[in-house]
């Protein structure tokens, strides 16, 4: 065995000609034993020979065969250090691949964990057109680093002990004043639960409302975040179809798929941007009471109304209404506070205090005093009050620019409220290949397909079109981007058409064959 020629290799492939030479050494020896290369039983050359060979000092070798044998590598014995009985673990081939097993990379994952759906767009680009993000420049982050520091030297030595699992109680208190005044939630502050944000909330209502196998439904398209949480939650998953009112279970739902939750977003449906009429909201409140379910209102971004004053959530429209009402200061204020919260009623809350105390240790008390203090001191409302009409302005702007550019062939829907709207398109331009195109040109656009829990029933019309959001892009701004946009869909459904058959074929060809050369 030519040692200098293994420990050369051994520094060249993996990049280690930096470390220094006994953990050097000590790495390829270990590498070698767990390879085979040093097969079990073979006799390791002396130390003193070893460190003639490699030019390095005997405290170098001795260093690495001691760690050898500390690790179970290497026995010493009388006549020197011999390799160990160890066994390496062969590499799968493609054989035993193809018979079903997991590669490395996923081995010991669960099901649940295997099963997980490819991400959209993330959140975290800072792209036109990227839902779900607010506009963190016009945060008022001098206001609240003041807010922060006060919290902090306020604190004294108790609090930096855990926190009451159920949140802050000034916090509690703050939320539940604010929810009676502007959302017409019925509460008080033992009903409220500060959580880590919209996706801890949802998993704590999937552990604590329902059992392992019962069913939810979801609409169809929904919130990706919230399907993940039921199914990580092992419930049995329902997509309940969505149409220009909302959520539309039918009799037969109710009979045939008795759900145990009903998640909803009725003030601004995620991803479709539909309002869920009032109607439909009595209608789902009492199939709700009759059948024993819970419906979890999803009230996200219901702050940012743009048509008319917001609408009073589903929570407080009738009394003793069976809703876990959810809100999150992500889209208020800015996503890395991670704070939400969760109302429930009330003879659920002592259980689900005792809940959250045997598997929740809170903290971050300073940043929940803090928040209390934004909240109870006015400051809340007024940095609402100048996002609302910073983004009515923005979405004005979108409005008209894709009505301009793509108002012959696409249908703006959702655009009365929220921070983004939905761009519905002609089913014969799938919007996923819409999607990619416009990534490419550096466009971030959500398919509203991607978002549906399955294909669509017989006699279920799909959503084919784009999620846009609104919030992080200027007005000013707004035309040249949803030009850009326009280009790729006018050039995508001119390719689209040429290889349809003449029969069925849209009457905007011809115009869109102009604006496609005009745009490409």
């Amino acid at each position: 065995m030519d040692y200098a020629l293994l420990l050369s290799n051994f520094a060249r492939d993996h990049g280690h000609h930096s470390w220094p030479r006994q953990r050097l050494l000590h790495e390829c020896l270990r590498h070698a034993i767990r390879a085979g290369t040093l097969a079990a039983g073979t006799r390791l050359v002396a130390t003193r020979a070893l460190a003639a060979e490699l030019g390095v000092a005997r405290n170098t070798v001795l260093y690495a065969y001691e760690q050898l044998a500390s690790e179970g590598f290497v026995v010493p014995d009388r006549r020197g250090t011999v390799v160990a009985r160890f066994v390496p673990e062969p590499a799968a081939d493609a054989a035993t691949q193809g018979r079903g097993r997991l590669p490395a990379a996923q081995a010991g994952l669960s099901r649940r964990a295997l099963n997980l759906r490819p991400l959209s767009n993330g959140a975290s680009d800072a792209q036109a057109f990227v839902p779900g993000v607010p506009d963190l420049q016009a945060f008022p982050l001098a206001l609240w680093r003041r807010l922060l520091d006060r919290a902090w030297r306020g604190l004294d030595p108790a609090q930096l002990n855990y926190g009451d699992p159920a949140g802050a109680w000034p916090l509690r208190t703050a939320i539940a004043d604010y929810l009676r005044a502007s959302r017409g939630v019925v509460c008080e502050a033992e009903q409220v639960f500060i959580t880590d944000g919209s996706q801890s909330t949802l998993d704590l209502c999937a552990r604590a409302c329902a059992d392992e196998g019962d069913t939810v439904w979801h609409e169809n398209p929904g919130y990706g975040g919230a399907l993940a949480a039921f199914r990580h939650a092992g419930l049995a998953v329902e997509g309940i179809p969505v149409d220009e009112e909302g959520m539309a279970p039918s009799a037969h739902d109710w009979q045939a798929r008795r759900p145990r939750l009903v998640y909803t977003t009725p003030s601004d449906q995620y991803p479709v941007g539909t309002v869920l009429s009032l109607a439909r909201r009595l209608a789902l409140i009492d199939g709700a009471r009759r059948s024993g379910a819970l419906i979890i209102e999803d009230d996200y971004d219901s702050e940012f109304r743009h048509d008319g004053p917001p609408l009073a959530a589903m929570q407080g429209l009738a009394p003793d209404a069976p809703v876990l009402y959810c809100g999150t200061f992500s889209k208020t204020m800015f996503p890395g506070l991670r704070i939400g919260y969760l109302v429930v009623p009330p003879g659920l809350a002592p259980q689900l205090a005792l809940l959250r105390a045997q598997s929740s240790a809170a903290g971050r008390v300073a940043e929940q005093l803090a928040l209390a203090e934004f909240v109870t001191s006015g400051q809340f409302l007024l940095h609402l009050r100048r996002m609302r009409r910073l983004y009515r302005e923005r979405r004005d702007a979108l409005v008209a620019a894709l009505e301009k550019h793509l108002g012959r062939i696409a249908t703006v829907h959702g655009a009365s409220a929220g921070m983004h709207l939905s761009l519905r398109l002609p089913d014969w331009l799938p919007d996923e290949a819409i999607r990619a195109r416009a990534r490419d040109e550096g466009i971030v656009v959500n398919a509203l397909s991607a978002h549906a829990v399955r294909e669509a029933a017989a006699g279920q019309v799909p959503w084919n079109g784009l999620m846009l959001g609104y919030a992080q892009v200027p007005a000013e701004a707004m035309e040249g981007l949803v030009k850009r946009l326009a280009a790729v869909i006018h050039l995508a459904a001119y390719e689209a058409e040429r290889f349809r058959p003449a029969q069925g074929r849209p009457e905007v060809r011809p115009k869109l064959h102009r604006d496609a050369r005009q745009n490409a």
